[in-house]
């Protein structure tokens, strides 16, 4: 069946996930281990890459991640979680951790406010005006909510090309699960089946099975993407080629 939309992931797809989140994770990990200190207590450095499959320089500056670990696939709420039990694994009481973490949180995104680190990948806005002018509807699903997909792709001056944005606090269950997807086949109203999805995670390529898309493309290291029917390292590949198969 001919692809009539197009749907992308936004982390590590549209934009460098690296230098977003990682200017994210810097911001809070910094601050939480701040905040440790000053109660007498520490965070173990060999801990960093456990608590949200990041990984780290000498410095303990963010340079890569682990597409399937939490930051890659989790929602803000996991992600939450997860640095709130590391704060209780250091002696925190949870509640005090979770005031903690929800404090670092807010410290982080006033950052990213003033810094706006969000850069598209090579290829990104070629391909997108490609598709545009081929007459294809084109939406993002991403695990991050709604709000803030809507601000990072304003940042980069992406926001016009896309009919829909779709963010996990839309739906019941985010991604590996369908709903998503499901929605944005509703709103855009085409088929699952007319449907290309591209993504970095597996999280993507599992969706895009589990709601029956016609076609997955992964983008990053082939070998890291066990589920896509096409990996590429750019969008560059699929500009001579055009948005089909």
């Amino acid at each position: 069946m001919q692809v009539q939309a197009i749907l992308f992931d936004k982390d590590g797809t549209l934009l460098d996930f690296t230098g977003m989140w990682g200017f994210w994770t810097d911001c809070v990990l910094n601050d939480f281990r701040e905040q440790l200190v000053i109660r007498g207590l520490e965070m173990d450095e060999a801990d960093l890459p456990q608590i949200w499959g990041t990984f780290h320089d000498e410095q303990g500056r963010m340079n890569g991640y682990d597409v399937r670990g939490p930051l890659a696939m989790g929602t803000m709420d996991e992600v939450y979680a997860v640095l709130t039990w590391h704060g209780y694994r250091a002696g925190l009481s949870w509640a005090e951790a979770k005031m903690i973490v929800r404090a670092c949180l807010a410290q982080a995104e006033e950052a990213m406010e003033a810094h706006r680190p969000a850069h598209p990948l090579p290829g990104v806005r070629e391909f997108l005006e490609q598709s545009r002018d081929q007459g294809l509807k084109m939406g993002v699903v991403t695990a991050d909510e709604t709000a803030s997909a809507n601000k990072h792709l304003q940042w980069m001056g992406l926001d016009a090309y896309f009919d829909i944005v779709i963010g996990t606090d839309l739906v019941d269950r985010g991604k590996p699960f369908p709903d998503m997807l499901l929605l944005a086949c509703e709103r855009l109203s085409v088929q699952a089946q007319q449907v290309m999805v591209i993504g970095d995670t597996d999280g993507d390529m599992e969706m895009a099975r589990a709601a029956g898309a016609g076609y997955k493309i992964g983008i990053g290291e082939s070998g890291k993407i066990q589920l896509a029917d096409r990996t590429i390292q750019t969008f560059h590949e699929l500009l001579s080629g055009g948005s089909g198969r």
